[in-house]
C-alpha cells in the first residue's frame, strides 16, 4: 500500500508544478510536456515486463527493485538542472513506477485466499486512491513554500521506509520458484508498437479532434492483433492474453476501461470549475478534494469485505449509480454556490469510488488461474492507464467544441464556460452508466466455497 501510494502520488503532484517548472527551465509548453508524457509512455511500457520478471527474479526482488529505481529517479528529479536531465531521471521513475502497482496487486492476489482477497484489495487500495486526491494538495502547498524540487524529495522518505519494510516482513517471498525464461522480444516489439500508436492517437485526439489519420486506427488494430497471435503462439508469452477467453475478466476489463475514461474525464473538468469559474486558487482546490479521499479511506475496506462475501454485481452496481449521482451534482454547481454543495459531490464520488474498485478488481482477479494473476494485475493497470489518458483527451475535445457552439450562439465566454462544464459532467454521467451493462453479468453472491474450488479447479 506505501508502495503504490508514493507512485499514485507522483501521478498527480507533478502537474501542479509544470507552470514553475517551465518559468525556470524557460522551455516552451510543448517541451515542458514531456515531463508528462515520458513518464507516461515508460510506465506503459514497463507494466507488462511483470509477468517475465517474477518468473526470472521473483516477487521479492522485482518488488524491491521496482521501489528502488523509483526512489533513486525521484532524488535526481529533484537534483535536476535542465529540462532533458528531469525528463531522464522522470524514465527512471517511471522503470519502478510501472512495476509497482501491478507487483504490489500480485503479491497480494497469490499469497491471499480468495475468501480474503477482496478485504486485501480493499485495504491495498486505500494507497492507490489517496495518492491522487492528496496529490493536487501537496503539490500546490510544497510549490509554493519550498519550489518544485519538493515535491520529488517527499518521495524518498516513503521510500526508504518501504524498502525497509520490503526487507523486513517480505522476505518469505523468496521462495518463490524461477526459472531461465527466454524472453518473449517479438511479443514486447508488438506491445510498444500498440502502446506508441495509442499514444499518438491520444495526442492527436487532443491537438486535431476527433478525426484522427486511418493508419493509426489500423496500427493500433494490428499491434493488438498480433500481440494476440503471438501470445497464443508463445509457451511463455508477454502477456498471457488467454485470459480473455474468461467472459468474468472480459467483462470487468471492461468496467476499468470505462471507469477510467469517465473519471479521468471527470477530474479533468474540475480544475476548470473550481479555479475557472469559482475562483478557487489550486491550493484551496487541493482542500475541496480532500472530503473525496476521506470518504474512500473508511469505505474502501467495508466494499472489500462485501466483494469478499460475494457481493459483485450488486455493489458494481451501486458504485456505477453513485459515481453517476456526484457528476450531476457537480454540473448543478454554479457560481456562488456554497463550499457544502461543492463538498457533496466530493463525498458522494469517494462512496461510488469505493464501492465500484474494490469488487470489479476481485471479479477480475478471481476469473484467471493462479498463472495469469501477474498478467491480470499487469493488463488491469494497462487498461486504468489507457482509458485514463483516453478520458482526458476527449474531454479536451470536448470541452473545447460545447464552449465554441455556445459561443457561436451568441452567449459570453463565462456563460459559455459554464454551460461546457455543466454539459461535460453529464456527459461523464453517461460513461459511467454504460459501465452498468457489462456489470450485469458479474458474479453475484458466488460462495467462497465455489470460489475455492474453481481456483482447484483451474
Amino acid at each position: 500500500m506505501l508502495g503504490t501510494m508514493m507512485a499514485a502520488i507522483d501521478s498527480s503532484i507533478v502537474n501542479v508544478s509544470l507552470p514553475v517548472i517551465r518559468e525556470q527551465f524557460n522551455e516552451s509548453l510543448p517541451n515542458i510536456e514531456w515531463v508528462v508524457t515520458a513518464y507516461m509512455i515508460c510506465f506503459c511500457l514497463f507494466i507488462p515486463l511483470t509477468n517475465w520478471l517474477k518468473i526470472r527474479i521473483g516477487y521479492y526482488h522485482l518488488f524491491l527493485f521496482s521501489v528502488i529505481m523509483f526512489t533513486a529517479g525521484s532524488l535526481l528529479c529533484s537534483l535536476s538542472q535542465s529540462l532533458p536531465m528531469l525528463v531522464a531521471a522522470r524514465v527512471i521513475q517511471a522503470t519502478g513506477g510501472g512495476l509497482i502497482s501491478p507487483v504490489s496487486l500480485a503479491i497480494l492476489s497469490e499469497n491471499y485466499p480468495p475468501e480474503k482477497r477482496g478485504s486485501a484489495i480493499g485495504w491495498w487500495g486505500i494507497g492507490n486512491v489517496m495518492g491522487p486526491a492528496l496529490g493536487p494538495t501537496l503539490g500546490g502547498l510544497l510549490t509554493n513554500l519550498l519550489g518544485w524540487q519538493s515535491i520529488f524529495y517527499v518521495n524518498i522518505p516513503l521510500g526508504l521506509a518501504c524498502i525497509f519494510l520490503t526487507i523486513r516482513y517480505l522476505g518469505f517471498l523468496k521462495a518463490q520458484p524461477k526459472s531461465n525464461t527466454k524472453f518473449d522480444l517479438l511479443g514486447y516489439v508488438y506491445f510498444s508498437v500498440f502502446i506508441l500508436s495509442l499514444q499518438y492517437t491520444v495526442s492527436a485526439i487532443a491537438r486535431f479532434g476527433i478525426s484522427l489519420q486511418l493508419g493509426t486506427g489500423v496500427a493500433l488494430t494490428a499491434g493488438f492483433f498480433l500481440l494476440f497471435l503471438n501470445s497464443s503462439k508463445k509457451t511463455f508469452p508477454l502477456l498471457d492474453l488467454a485470459v480473455f477467453k474468461s467472459g468474468t475478466f472480459v467483462r470487468a476489463a471492461i468496467i476499468v476501461v470505462i471507469r477510467s475514461v469517465a473519471l479521468y474525464g471527470g477530474l479533468f473538468f474540475l480544475p476548470f470549475l473550481l479555479q475557472g469559474l469559482l475562483g478557487y486558487t489550486a491550493l484551496q482546490s487541493g482542500f475541496l478534494l480532500l472530503p473525496n479521499a476521506l470518504m474512500m479511506l473508511v469505505t474502501r475496506p467495508i466494499a472489500g469485505k462485501l466483494a469478499d462475501k460475494g457481493m459483485i454485481r450488486n455493489i458494481s452496481f451501486a458504485g456505477i449509480i453513485i459515481v453517476a449521482i456526484s457528476f450531476v451534482i457537480f454540473s448543478r454547481i454554479g457560481i456562488g454556490a456554497s463550499i457544502w454543495f461543492i463538498m457533496l459531490p466530493m463525498i458522494v464520488r469517494g462512496i461510488g469510488m469505493s464501492l465500484l474498485v474494490a469488487p470489479v478488481s476481485t471479479a477480475l482477479l478471481n476469473s484467471v488461474t493462479a498463472a495469469q494473476t501477474s498478467t491480470a494485475t499487469s493488463l488491469n493497470s494497462l487498461l486504468q492507464q489507457i482509458g485514463g489518458s483516453v478520458g482526458i483527451a476527449l474531454s479536451g475535445v470536448i470541452h473545447t467544441f460545447i464552449s465554441e457552439y455556445y459561443t457561436g450562439r451568441h452567449h459570453t465566454e463565462s456563460v459559455a464556460e459554464h454551460f461546457a462544464l455543466q454539459d461535460g459532467f453529464l456527459i461523464s454521467a453517461f460513461v459511467i452508466l454504460l459501465a452498468l451493462i457489462p456489470a450485469l453479468k458479474l458474479p453475484e453472491r458466488q460462495s467462497v466455497k465455489n470460489a475455492v474450488k474453481a481456483v482447484v479447479e483451474k
